[in-house]
């Protein structure tokens, strides 16, 4: 199942025994639009502490109650790692919490390819870094920053661009449930073609300007225009769909 990543925006997150907090963000890998953490708010329950939790400890999203469930006890998160404002997410960091909870670095497996990257580690946005409660503290050095880590909240608004102009700006991201890899980017392309909007695969983007908040497409404008239409809900965008829309860009498939 598909959904909007803002929308996971707000849910509350339920450990086996008990609320621990809401869905604050989604971090994911720019090399592989695998989604790799959700940023958790925690509330009062610990003071406005933030923690990741990894995909693999997440149990079927419920949209009706608006919450998550996760494989993890409110003790076990209580003494885990926990974000700290404006420190990078470094890999040393992310090791860490693979060991604590025991998450599976490698779960989801690969999913789209290398998209070219261009802005310097300092000039990345910072997610903030964690402390390690109980657990022994990490130090992040800035070469261990991870360079592929993003935020979703950060890129809604990037521009995108076609090989020969603007087409418009991103709007959201689509992620599939069951591996949690960004199956498309939602583009608003009210400036160039009025009350349209249109769906891109990774598989379309070549270059990705964080500086500048960019992305650039390998598909012309007309290629855009001439796209299989869709307009929301998401029940509109079934295999049916995705399939005439692969063809259209000649992008592969997700093993339908």
């Amino acid at each position: 199942m598909l959904r909007p990543v803002s929308k996971l925006s707000g849910y509350t997150i339920e450990a086996s025994d008990g609320h621990i907090g809401s869905v604050n963000d989604i971090l994911f890998d720019d090399a592989t639009w695998k989604v790799r953490w959700l940023v958790v708010d925690t509330g009062h329950w610990l003071s406005g502490r933030k923690i990741l939790i990894h995909p693999s400890a997440v149990g079927a999203v419920d949209d009706e109650r608006q919450s998550i469930p996760v494989t993890l006890t409110k003790a076990r998160i209580e003494d885990g790692p926990a974000i700290q404002q404006d420190q990078p997410v470094s890999r040393q960091m992310e090791n860490g919490l693979h060991g604590y909870y025991g998450f599976n670095p490698y779960w989801g497996g690969s999913f789209y390819g290398m998209a070219a990257i261009d802005a310097p580690f300092s000039s990345r946005p910072t997610f903030g870094g964690f402390g390690m409660g109980e657990a022994a503290a990490i130090q992040s050095r800035p070469e261990d920053q991870d360079p592929h880590l993003r935020s979703a909240a950060e890129v809604n608004g990037y521009h995108i661009h076609a090989s020969d102009g603007d087409i418009g700006h991103v709007e959201d991201l689509l992620v599939e449930e069951t591996g949690w890899g960004i199956r498309y980017l939602v583009v608003d392309t009210r400036n160039w073609w009025a009350g349209q909007h249109v769906l891109v695969s990774p598989y379309a983007v070549r270059e990705i300007k964080w500086a500048d908040r960019q992305m650039r497409l390998d598909v012309t404008r007309e290629k855009v225009k001439t796209s299989p239409p869709w307009h929301a809900p998401l029940s509109q965008l079934d295999q049916i769909y995705e399939s005439q829309l692969h063809n259209h860009y000649g992008w592969p498939g997700y093993g339908w």
